[in-house]
């Protein structure tokens, strides 16, 4: 099964199944003389966790993550980092229809479609408890991006949309209320929406921004690893996520050329631009302003309301979720998001100093 790593001078390898004995990731390339605490890594699986709210899924999981190799005193080594998860919470039972059963627009089928076997407890690698390891990994691509702020917020639940300056949102004002949304009267509506949606067996998508602040310019490599193209299959690759944007995005399309154009300026021996409808990359490169991404997520695929499906054999049936499920994965995903972003920015940071040693 290929496509379990992530990245070309810092690579990340996730690996384990949702109900398995454990997750993790290796990391190869991770810079030696690191400072690194299990608890930095922890404060960020915690935002991750499952069970952290009435609106998340009620799976108990401690999450308690294990550093297996690549550290000494405190420091990284230089060799491969390894972190491991243990799977505590698993009711496999809650997935017995499913053993048979293929639940719509999740993976069950195509998986067993791909390798003729699939792990039908909670999802095996489609489930999110793969992110754990991306999560884990992206606390060490921030320590190599020192000066680099990356924070990621809830923008929209459904049709509930905050609006946000992402020049000034805050980490702690995301953290601040459970929907992760920084703006709190439109927090407090999107909790709301999602916990009518709870109780109706139902779910929910919406929109997760982010921005990172402090890039320096000349990040990304021409023609096939544009910045914004490894951001892209970066956020793509995360589960339930079904679109990407970067600065303007589709919004842009509706300007003309001398509308959506940023001009430059001098900053002060520093190049600047007037306004970023480029979202900090131009001709897939970083230009030193800030980069500002969206990502859309679908409602989560399993949901407790009885829906049409077929079996293993191909006989038309119903199906109907059982076990504990996130009804919108938003908040949960801001960690995700981040690790993600700053584990693209990190890779293409190491190859710039390798090539260019700046």
């Amino acid at each position: 099964m290929p496509g379990n790593s992530f990245g070309d001078a810092f690579r990340i390898t996730t690996f384990g199944e949702s109900h398995g004995p454990g997750v993790g990731v290796i990391i190869d390339g991770c810079p030696p003389r690191l400072p690194l605490a299990v608890e930095e890594i922890q404060r960020e699986l915690d935002r991750r966790r499952p069970g952290q709210s009435a609106i998340t899924t009620q799976r108990r999981e401690a999450d308690q993550v294990e550093i297996l190799s690549g550290m000494h005193e405190g420091l990284t080594l230089g060799t491969p980092l390894a972190m491991l998860v243990r799977n505590q919470d698993m009711r496999s039972g809650d997935y017995e229809e499913m053993k048979t059963k293929f639940r719509p627009s999740h993976a069950d089928y195509t998986y067993k479609a791909k390798y003729g076997i699939r792990a039908w407890q909670g999802g095996g690698r489609a489930s999110a408890r793969e992110t754990i390891g991306r999560v884990a990994a992206g606390v060490v691509a921030r320590k190599v991006l020192a000066g680099v702020d990356v924070v990621a917020w809830v923008e929209r639940v459904a049709d509930i949309e905050a609006a946000v300056d992402a020049t000034k949102v805050t980490r702690d004002a995301v953290d601040a209320n459970i929907a992760r949304c920084p703006d709190a009267p439109t927090a407090e509506k999107m909790i709301a929406r999602i916990d009518e949606a709870r109780k109706a067996g139902d779910s929910l998508g919406g929109v997760v921004a982010a921005v990172a602040r402090g890039v320096p310019a000349g990040l990304g490599e021409p023609v096939f690893d544009k910045l914004e193209a490894d951001l892209a299959k970066a956020m793509l690759s995360l589960p339930a996520a079904k679109g990407f944007e970067i600065g303007s995005g589709f919004g842009g399309t509706f300007l003309t050329g001398s509308q959506h154009n940023d001009p430059f300026y001098d900053g002060g021996g520093r190049v600047r631009t007037r306004s970023n409808r480029s979202g900090g990359v131009q001709g897939g490169i970083s230009n030193g302003e800030d980069i500002t991404v969206r990502v859309a997520f679908k409602p989560t695929a399993t949901i407790l309301k009885e829906q049409e499906t077929v079996d293993e054999d191909g006989h038309d049936t119903t199906i109907k979720g059982r076990g504990r499920h996130d009804p919108c994965v938003l908040p949960r995903a801001i960690p995700i998001v981040e690790a993600m972003l700053a584990l693209v920015l990190a890779d293409h940071f190491i190859r710039q100093r390798g090539q260019c040693g700046v």
